[in-house]
């Protein structure tokens, strides 16, 4: 498959800046892969397409304030800094995106809170936007993560323009969000509510949970023609015995396994035994899942509608059929449904 087969032209005012003012009451497409048909709900209605014994897969990662705002030593140039992963928790390292890139150096010092209490050092230059950086801070571990806490904020998409307000700390995370080490959400995960988790098992759907803390290599743009030469970022999964054993047994009783977002569907690919079973796994996945695919475990999904040319509309295509995929995206843009992060919904059954 080719790039250019994922272009098309997505009006900018369908870009979500805000999300649906009730969680579960974005709108859902429902895409039937079998009959061929699409169906406009709400995502509340999600429950009327699974039954008892039904299994929903969730991606428990949480979100940390990743953005940052320094100024650099003597020139007071203000720095954003959006932290990626923490190298070395003794020496405080941490790979970064550093904006504007061109003004960083090797030996530059960053101040960041308004009492400059904590201070980073750039050490090394990786690539042309991402530096290494080494926090200099005297008190403990636990105080300086508290400190990254503080000064840090919600790291929403760059898309949104507008400044970050108090609400999305709540709703740019899922309500099951346990384990910290995302920089961006789980976006599928995010229409879920607390009632409409309740209604689920009180049906007696069943719910397991993977981890994938999402990097920005997620929402990375793909620059090559030929999908095979394009390289995804690693992401750090981890799919634990219990979680294989619930999925496992799904399997053998042959019900609806639902991966609730690309990033799930990409951990339990990244799992998978000979015999299309589930294993546990505790590592790094750089899974890229293009056309021709065929899916192992899932045979449902949920998912946000994606940016033109991104590697989750490709997975997406991947599951539902590329056709099927691209006739609910004129569909969804005809109708005004809202893409990206803060977008609406589609269940592909």
């Amino acid at each position: 498959m080719k790039l250019s087969r994922y272009k098309f032209e997505l009006p900018e005012e369908l870009l979500a800046e805000y999300p649906a003012e009730h969680r579960d009451e974005a709108r859902l497409m429902v895409l039937n892969r079998k009959e061929q048909t699409i169906e406009h709900k709400m995502f509340k209605d999600l429950i009327d397409y699974f039954d008892e014994g039904d299994l929903m897969v969730l991606n428990n990662t949480k979100v940390f304030p990743a953005r940052m705002f320094g100024v650099k030593e003597k020139t007071g140039a203000r720095i954003e800094v959006f932290l990626l992963r923490e190298l070395n928790v003794e020496s405080r390292l941490w790979d970064v995106l550093v904006d504007p890139a061109r003004k960083i150096r090797i030996g530059n010092k960053l101040f960041f809170g308004e009492d400059e209490s904590l201070v980073a050092e750039v050490i090394d230059n990786t690539t042309s936007r991402g530096r290494t950086l080494r926090f200099l801070y005297d008190g403990s571990y636990e105080e300086f993560r508290k400190k990254l806490q503080e000064l840090g904020e919600t790291p929403l998409p760059k898309y949104i323009k507008r400044p970050v307000e108090a609400s999305d700390e709540e709703r740019y995370q899922t309500i099951y969000a346990k384990h910290e080490g995302a920089v961006a959400a789980p976006t599928a995960g995010l229409h879920f509510s607390k009632h409409l988790m309740k209604r689920l098992e009180i049906k007696g759907i069943d719910f397991a949970e993977v981890t994938l803390h999402v990097g920005l290599g997620t929402f990375s743009g793909v620059e090559v023609e030929d999908l095979s030469k394009h390289k995804m970022d690693s992401e750090k999964a981890l799919v634990s015995e219990e979680t294989a054993k619930i999925v496992n047994e799904a399997i053998d009783s042959k019900r609806r396994i639902c991966a609730v977002g690309t990033t799930v569907m990409r951990s339990l690919e990244s799992a998978v035994s000979t015999n299309h079973h589930l294993n546990s796994y505790n590592g790094w996945t750089n899974k890229f899942i293009f056309t021709p695919y065929e899916f192992s475990i899932a045979n449902c999904m949920i998912t946000n509608f994606h940016t033109p040319k991104s590697t989750l509309m490709m997975m997406a295509a991947a599951f539902a059929g590329y056709d099927f995929l691209i006739k609910a995206y004129k569909e969804a843009i005809k109708e005004k449904y809202q893409f990206y992060s803060y977008g609406d919904a589609m269940l592909i059954i």
